[in-house]
């Protein structure tokens, strides 16, 4: 079995929604988008989500997003993870490659873009298509490199506001 992926849970999250590149090169969280991050963020504090390590990508939006989350779930800002891994056109392969320095029951939050979240979803399940929204959280368990992982859950930014709406 390869160091890394014993029982590792990785919870996969695109950006929230962003500002159109004509408002700003950038692209940052629109207002609209923070407050779905903010909502969706509260629904992880309240199934009482917890990390072992948030990585993100170096975009704005990806690192906003990330803070939110980190925030939400008292994760330390300062630990987050800043990756070129997690880029929109990165290779999952290299996703993989940073995972293998983790610990092999570890709980770690990527955020980042598609289309490179749909690609390392596709490679880690061995095949098959995850369509990600923005805010959402996948849950993919991975036990053994040279099996694919389980999909355990997908939940939409609605869901999990609405985990967050009814334990308020």
């Amino acid at each position: 079995m390869m160091k890394g992926y014993h029982e590792m849970q990785l919870y996969l999250m695109q950006h929230g929604l962003a500002l159109d590149k004509q408002d700003d090169p950038e692209r940052p969280l629109s207002p609209a988008g923070v407050d779905q991050v903010r909502e969706s963020a509260a629904g992880l504090r309240q199934l009482r989500l917890s990390f072992d390590l948030i990585a993100a990508s170096p975009k704005r939006r990806a690192q906003q997003t990330a803070a939110l989350v980190a925030e939400a779930v008292r994760y330390p800002y300062s630990d987050i993870l800043t990756t070129e891994a997690l880029l929109p056109q990165a290779n999952p392969e290299d996703v993989l490659t940073q995972l293998e320095s983790e610990a092999d029951d570890s709980r770690i939050l990527l955020v980042g873009h598609l289309p490179l979240l749909e690609a390392l979803a596709t490679r880690l399940l061995g095949g098959g298509h995850v369509a990600f929204e923005q805010a959402g959280l996948c849950l993919l368990e991975r036990t053994d490199a040279a099996a694919p992982a389980c999909l355990r859950y997908l939940l939409t930014a609605g869901h999990l506001s609405r985990f967050s709406a009814k334990t308020s």
